[in-house]
């Protein structure tokens, strides 16, 4: 019988290779990458880690299997949004195995979520971030300079958003001051460039109200305004900040965080300047509030003068006032009646010697009777100076005790005007019980005071 190498049969047993285990692990990681270099991946997030690296470490898995998934920083600090466990991905990169635990896993270079954009989620997380912070809350925010004299705007030179805020502004109130920090607001420069503008006018502090403008765009192109360290630099902003991003339905991390949300750039001239009409009514309105209340004010004035004059304190004071002021006038009287009888007596005198002229010789009757008449119109008038003078002194003197017998004068020296419960004037203050309440008229004003036993 031929044997199998006679019949042409060369039969060799397989030659035996033995691997280590980091050549096979190596091996299999280079047929991996080789065909699994671009997969796309989707599934449920779990075992989250964010390494301080910046490396993002976790898993995906669906109902029956998982598989590592590491995203180094590189890749990671791309990421408009923080991944979290349970949330629905889909992941893009490629197949490898991590030698030191023979591991297969996906090297990630892309991430988005299942469902809503990435943009969409980082905008929630933030906010609910800043939002428990407080950085949202009313209680913090600065108010609205009503008339401001320079207003800062931080946005780009070429947009339209400055031409209608300037027009704007323009028309309600021309003497109003502008300063623009030209700023890009779209691309991944743009947050800085804000944040710089805001700081810039936060350190020369020559501006009342700050104002951040950007037109209308998609949420990629408002995205700039959803970063974080602008909202924190909106929030430490020693001068108040008004948002005006994009149009009414637009919405902005720095809405939430500014001192004020203008719903367009044009409305956010339209409330940081009052127009000159409404400054001019305001103005107005003021006036008529104020002579309102000078007339109120002085319709309770004349009140409270009338009840006072009412007193009966103090119509004893015009009673006697009005008493001296009668015999003031009846020693005027009787000064002026006692001069008409002089008068009429001196008449009386040259008519008699008018008469007994006619009788003598005229020529040296007359100038005795001038001599005599000389004589005595100087006594006459010596006689009147000196009756005058002593009338004029008399007069003086009741005017001096008038005066000092006014109420007023004695309060005006210190003295003040007691009355009683009823009104009364009190004299005796053996006849003031313990405890009664009195109420005392000074110069100026009036106390109320209670009697308390001499101690």
């Amino acid at each position: 019988m031929a044997s199998l190498d006679q019949l042409g049969f060369n039969f060799r047993p397989p030659e035996r290779r033995i691997w280590t285990v980091r050549d096979l692990i190596a091996s299999v990681r280079i047929q991996l990458e080789r065909e699994y270099t671009d997969v796309w991946l989707e599934g449920e997030i779990s075992n989250f880690r964010a390494h301080g690296s910046g490396h993002l470490y976790f898993s995906l898995k669906d109902e029956s299997a998982q598989i590592r998934v590491v995203m180094f920083r590189s890749s990671a600090r791309l990421l408009r949004f923080r991944p979290e466990d349970g949330m629905q991905v889909i992941a893009r990169g490629r197949v490898t195995v991590y030698e030191e635990r023979g591991e297969l896993q996906v090297l990630a270079e892309y991430l988005e979520p299942r469902g809503a954009g990435a943009l969409q989620i980082a905008f929630e997380q933030l906010k609910a971030k800043l939002q428990a912070e407080g950085l949202f809350d009313e209680a913090r925010k600065k108010p609205i300079p009503s008339l401001p004299r320079r207003i800062g705007i931080v946005t780009s030179p070429q947009a339209a958003a400055l031409r209608d805020i300037l027009n704007i502004l323009h028309r309600r109130h021309r003497a109003a001051n502008v300063l623009i920090f030209p700023v890009q607001v779209q691309g991944d420069a743009a947050p800085l460039d804000v944040s710089n503008g805001i700081r810039y006018f936060n350190q020369v502090g020559k501006v009342d109200v700050i104002i951040v403008a950007r037109g209308g765009g998609s949420v990629e192109d408002l995205s700039a305004f959803n970063d974080e360290g602008l909202a924190r630099t909106v929030a430490t902003s020693q001068i108040p900040v008004i948002s005006a991003i994009g149009h009414e339905t637009d919405f902005t991390i720095i809405d939430f965080v500014a001192d004020l949300r203008a719903p367009t750039p044009s409305a956010a001239a339209e409330l940081v300047i009052r127009s000159r009409q409404e400054i001019e009514e305001r103005c107005e309105g003021m006036r008529e509030r104020l002579a309102r209340a000078v007339r109120y004010r002085l319709l309770m004035a004349r009140q409270a003068l009338t009840e006072l004059a009412q007193h009966e304190a103090f119509a004893r004071i015009m009673n006697a006032l009005g008493r001296r002021q009668q015999k003031v006038d009846d020693l005027v009287y009787r000064l002026e009646k006692s001069e008409r009888r002089i008068w009429e007596l001196q008449r009386r005198r040259w008519e008699l010697a008018a008469a007994a002229i006619r009788h003598y010789d005229a020529k040296r009757r007359l100038t005795e009777i001038r001599q005599e008449l000389n004589a005595r119109t100087a006594a006459l008038l010596g006689t009147f100076r000196t009756v005058l003078l002593q009338q004029r002194a008399r007069l003086d003197q009741f005017s001096a005790r008038l005066q000092d017998l006014s109420p007023l004068a004695i309060l005006e020296r210190g003295y003040a005007l007691v009355f009683d419960a009823s009104g009364k004037l009190v004299k005796d203050a053996a006849k003031v019980r313990v405890g009664a309440e009195i109420s005392a008229r000074l110069a100026k004003g009036e106390i109320t005071a209670t009697v308390k036993k001499k101690p």
